[in-house]
């Protein structure tokens, strides 16, 4: 048997950007004490981000229901009696007066989502006027609509399409029990095409689908050793959708899914963590852990696809109460905004230190690495 693997890192250790994690190490990860995993995903989170910026985004199904896919969890699969009413693609305007409505309330990213295998030619045209639109009003655009080919990601890229989200939904073990009209390999393949093609990868899975945590490993293990780690990670919890074969599957412990959050930010340590679709069953205090542990995204808006989501306000007002403020989307990549973020998050902590000096000396020398880094 192999010896365990040493995973604990202090404040001020640096994470880097790996792509060769194997199972043992990330086992070992989610094997750790609850307070010590969090507290080394914190750690890393501050390493990269400002700890109390949340990206946001809204997702609009604009084709939905009837897919030909046999994915287990989905209220869209027309393989499934879900009484879900189905739709033909959004025209054009309607997509733009969401997005305008979206923008209004805050999201920075508009993200479009059709339930199809892979889009038609016929589509094409309409798709990539909606991009090229929603681009103009200074969203961030997002799309998922299916298995995309070379030229179809090239097309998408061309009409200014900043995200692709395409979600290898768990381990490659797990995967047939879950999926079986498409391959991981298909999905793999997509991800590729994307890239080639020059946009950013939105790629992540779901959990609670009745899996054991050794496919949560596999999963993360899958995601953290592309070529490239995605920019965009979505983390779900299983929405559980009468008529579908996981409807009645055991609930995942809630400990579990933060645990799963913070080894997804750990190594995925320059991503983005969303806290995506099962947030309605969370309450506040489980979505600040996960705000803690290293999410930093949500999707704003009361559906996401075909499934309930928590209502903006309420979000609005979650983030008042944990002092946390949306992510300006021009300030994603700026080196001058990051190290302003640092030395804001140090200098609060400084003002706490009488009561916790240890605590700031800590995270000052872990801000420090970071500026010093460059």
């Amino acid at each position: 048997m192999n010896a365990p693997v040493s995973v604990v890192a202090t404040p001020s250790a640096s994470i880097s950007v790996r792509h060769d994690w194997h199972r043992e190490e990330i086992a070992a990860l989610f094997a750790l004490p609850f307070n010590d995993l969090l507290f080394q995903a914190a750690s890393v989170h501050r390493q990269h981000f400002d700890p109390n910026a949340v990206q946001v985004s809204t997702l609009l199904s604009i084709k939905t229901g009837a897919c030909p896919e046999d994915c287990k969890y989905c209220s869209q699969s027309g393989h499934y009696n879900t009484e879900l009413e189905k739709e033909k693609l959004m025209e054009v305007q309607k997509v733009l007066a969401e997005a305008r409505l979206a923008k209004e309330k805050g999201a920075s990213r508009f993200c479009m989502g059709a339930a199809w295998r892979s889009p038609r030619d016929k589509d094409m045209p309409y798709v990539l006027d909606m991009v090229r639109q929603v681009k103009e009003m200074g969203l961030e655009t997002c799309m998922t609509l299916g298995m995309l080919s070379g030229e179809q990601a090239q097309s998408l890229s061309e009409a200014g399409l900043d995200y692709y989200n395409h979600n290898l939904d768990t381990s490659p073990e797990y995967y047939g029990k879950v999926i079986s009209t498409r391959t991981y390999n298909d999905r793999l393949q997509t991800l590729s095409h994307v890239r080639d093609a020059g946009m950013k990868v939105c790629a992540g899975g779901i959990v609670g689908m009745g899996e054991d945590r050794k496919d949560r490993i596999g999963l993360l293990q899958q995601l953290a050793n592309l070529p490239a780690h995605p920019e965009s990670v979505p983390i779900n919890m299983l929405v559980k959708i009468e008529g579908t074969p996981l409807a009645d599957v055991a609930d995942l412990d809630m400990f579990e899914f933060v645990r799963t959050i913070a080894v997804a930010r750990i190594v995925m340590p320059e991503s983005f963590v969303r806290l995506s679709a099962g947030r309605q069953e969370m309450n506040d205090e489980m979505q600040a852990l996960c705000f803690f542990a290293g999410a930093n995204s949500i999707f704003y808006g009361e559906k996401l696809l075909t499934t309930d989501n928590p209502d903006a306000n309420h979000d609005q007002q979650l983030f008042q109460r944990l002092g946390i403020h949306p992510l300006d989307p021009r300030s994603e990549c700026s080196d001058e905004a990051t190290e302003e973020a640092l030395l804001e998050s140090v200098e609060a902590q400084q003002r706490a230190s009488e009561t916790a000096p240890l605590y700031y000396d800590a995270n000052k020398r872990a801000a420090k690495h970071v500026l010093n880094k460059a």
